[in-house]
């Protein structure tokens, strides 16, 4: 049982480290005028839009920079997690 506990206590240091370390990747969208910056947490840390671009153009811009952005980092996340050792320390768990 205490085994299991501190197995526990380490996956939880691991998922820490893993989110420290996934906060500093940085992954920029881009689409038409328009970059969305977002973290390894999936957290959007900036937003640019180019003051020409038309008004009915900004909202497809935006969703298109975002969706690129978020293709970026799920690839960035991936290989993160593979470099980090994966999910292999939660398979003493089961």
């Amino acid at each position: 049982m205490f085994n299991k506990i501190k197995q526990i206590k380490d996956l939880r240091s691991q998922a820490k480290t893993m989110q420290a370390a996934l906060a500093e990747i940085m992954v920029v969208g881009k689409s038409s005028g328009v970059m969305i910056t977002i973290d390894g947490n999936q957290k959007v840390q900036g937003v640019k839009i180019d003051e020409s671009l038309e008004r009915s153009k900004i909202e497809k811009a935006v969703q298109e920079a975002f969706n690129d952005a978020s293709k970026k980092l799920q690839q960035e996340l991936a290989a993160k997690m593979k470099e980090m050792g994966g999910l292999e320390a939660f398979k003493d768990l089961i």
